[in-house]
This record gives structure tokens, C-alpha cells and sequence, in this order.
């Protein structure tokens, strides 16, 4: 296997990306993002002419506000009020998720690793539970302040129940991280169903978040999301270059003078907040992180340098075409997870079998 194309140092990575074939698909695709954006924007109840979106923001940001909304009030409520919230958190979701399966699949070289292969949609899950079953729904973000909690102690607990002294090099092994998963995700599962079972009237409220949705987003949760990401791709494309050389195996990467333990925690850090921020916001949703690297992949290659802004694009146009697709398209509106599960599922089952025996 020949080595990576050197770039130069970790520093100019963000811009190295943007020269070549790269530059031209970043940009292609941030053209298809904003086209589905406005294509969102417009659809709904009440539709709205892309042009009329087009005035108002243009107004709205390059202009005078209230010009835009005196010319046309009803949509220029609906438009920052109701749909662009929802659509900007939508697409920063399916971002950040593509991004964490990116490097969690790098990291544990494992194509099967997702955002939730190390339990922690199963404790953001446990701990929105908690706060739902406790009546906090009314308190300022109590519902996903007690989800990314959740999600953040059980990263700890996993990472903690698969330190080994045993391996020098990194302290942990990717198997021994997705085995310490699977048993925290299993226990938290059960106590989700505990939880559930003691709900009563509650039950409903707890099943319907569960299964994701975009519903009611508000610019704060945009903010949020946004303010995750922007530190998530920046450190993701930071160490771009070293996860390309951990692919090559613990003692190369050593020798090429990757510092490993300290990649691999910043890294799975990095993915496992992406994560717990999302579910925290939206709920579960699952595929993104699982399925995006792995399309793109068939453009990029396994470079993760190309990899992972451009998976952070198709991630976003993806999830804010099913959630398009629930919210005005279908005659009634379906959570967002049940869509990428039904559809996500059986993409991923024929790119496994096509891929399978190559």
C-alpha cells in the first residue's frame, strides 16, 4: 500500500483540500446543499415561490429586515420562524452524524462502526428518558441537556471498561471498545424499557422521542449544533493525515510519528460529542453515520483528507431530503429515524453484499 500524498503539515490541511478534484466536489456539492435547502424552504402547507424566499433573504441579510417582513409578513414568519430552524438544524445534524461515523470507522478500522457503536445512543436515549419520565420537558433544554449527559458518561464508562495496560501503544483496542459498547448499549437498552414500562401516560412521549424527529427546532438548537460541528470538522481535518496513517496499522503509525494514544482519544472524543449532541437534539436517527462514509467512499476512495468534508456534505443534503420528503411530501408527517431506517437498511444491505466478497 503506497503512502499517503503528503499535503504538509496538519495546519494547512483545510486548505489542501480545496485544491484539485477535491475543491471542485466540495464545492459542487455545498450547491447542491443550498438548492435542496431552498427546494425545502419552499415546500410545506403553504408553498412558497423560490423567488419570494430568495427576495426576503436577500432582504433579511443584505438589507433591511423590516422591509422584508413588511413585504410579505405571513412568509417571512413562516420562513425564519418555523422552516429554517428546523432545515438548518436538520442539516447540521446529518453533518456532524456523517462525520462521526467517518472517523469512528476509521479509527476502530471497523466499516461497520457508526456514531452508536460504543452505546451512546443508547445513553442519550437513557438519560432523555429519565428527564421526560421526571416531568422536565417544560425546563429550559432539560430533555437534551439530560441526553448529551447520558451520552457523555456512557463514552467514559466504555473507554473506561476497555483500558488495557496491556496494549502500549494506545491503552484500548478497537475490539475491546465495540465489545464494552454493545454490553453498556445492552444494559442502558434494558433500562430504557424499564423506564418505559413505569411511564404510564408518559410512554408515548418517550417512544415518539426515541424515534427522532425535527419537529419545532428552534434557532438555539441551531446554534448548539452549529457550534459542535464548526469544532468538529475543524479538528476532524486537523488529523485527517493521522488517521490516514492509523489505517496503515498501530506500529507504522508509530514510526511515522503519529503520537497514537493522543489522535485516538482526541478523535473518538471528537465523534462520540458529535454524536451525543445530535441525539441530544433530534433523537436517534440512524444510517447516516453507518451509510454516508461508505457512498462516499465510492467517490473519494479511503483518503480520509477528501473523506470527511465531503461526507459532511452528502450527510447533510441526505437527512434534509427525508426530512423534506416526511414533512411535505408524504400526506402525514412520519419521525425522521423510522425514514432513514426503512430506507438506510436495505442501501446498506446491498452495498454490503456487492462489497462483501471483493
Amino acid at each position: 500500500m503506497s503512502a499517503p500524498v503528503n499535503y504538509g503539515s496538519n495546519l494547512s490541511m483545510p486548505v489542501a483540500i480545496l485544491k484539485g478534484r477535491t475543491g471542485y466536489l466540495v464545492v459542487l456539492f455545498s450547491l447542491f446543499l443550498l438548492f435542496m435547502i431552498l427546494v425545502s424552504l419552499s415546500m410545506g402547507y403553504v408553498q412558497i415561490p423560490i423567488s419570494d424566499i430568495l427576495s426576503i433573504l436577500t432582504e433579511k441579510f443584505f438589507g433591511d429586515s423590516q422591509t422584508a417582513k413588511a413585504a410579505n409578513e405571513i412568509f417571512f414568519t413562516i420562513i425564519f420562524d418555523v422552516r429554517l430552524p428546523r432545515i438548518l438544524t436538520c442539516t447540521l445534524v446529518g453533518a456532524a452524524l456523517s462525520i462521526s461515523g467517518a472517523l469512528f470507522q476509521g479509527i476502530l478500522l471497523n466499516p461497520l462502526a457508526d456514531p452508536y457503536t460504543l452505546g451512546l445512543s443508547a445513553g442519550a436515549a437513557f438519560g432523555a428518558s429519565i428527564a421526560i419520565l421526571l416531568n422536565l420537558g417544560a425546563a429550559f433544554v432539560s430533555v437534551p441537556a439530560f441526553a448529551f449527559t447520558g451520552a457523555c458518561l456512557t463514552l467514559f464508562l466504555v473507554i473506561f471498561l476497555s483500558y488495557s495496560s496491556k496494549n502500549p501503544l494506545i491503552g484500548f483496542s478497537s475490539n475491546n471498545l465495540i465489545l464494552s459498547g454493545i454490553i453498556v448499549g445492552a444494559i442502558l437498552s434494558a433500562g430504557i424499557s424499564f423506564l418505559k414500562f413505569i411511564a404510564n401516560e408518559q410512554v408515548s412521549v418517550i417512544i415518539f422521542w426515541l424515534m427522532g424527529s425535527f419537529a419545532s427546532k428552534t434557532w438555539p438548537d441551531v446554534l448548539i449544533v452549529a457550534s459542535f460541528l464548526l469544532a468538529g470538522i475543524l479538528i476532524s481535518l486537523f488529523f485527517a493525515r493521522d488517521l490516514n496513517l492509523i489505517s496503515l496499522g498501530a506500529k507504522s503509525a508509530t514510526s511515522l510519528g503519529v503520537n497514537l494514544k493522543k489522535v485516538t482519544l482526541i478523535l473518538l472524543v471528537t465523534g462520540s460529542m458529535l454524536a451525543a449532541i445530535c441525539v441530544s437534539v433530534s433523537g436517534i436517527i440512524g444510517f447516516v453515520g453507518l451509510l454516508v462514509p461508505h457512498m462516499v467512499r465510492l467517490i473519494t476512495g479511503p483518503d480520509n483528507r477528501k473523506l470527511i468534508p465531503l461526507s459532511m456534505l452528502t450527510g447533510a443534503f441526505l437527512l434534509l431530503f427525508a426530512d423534506t420528503v416526511t414533512r411535505a411530501v408524504l400526506p402525514h408527517e412520519i419521525p425522521i429515524g423510522v425514514l432513514t431506517a426503512l430506507t438506510g437498511g436495505p442501501v446498506f444491505c446491498w452495498i454490503f453484499k456487492k462489497s462483501r466478497f471483493k
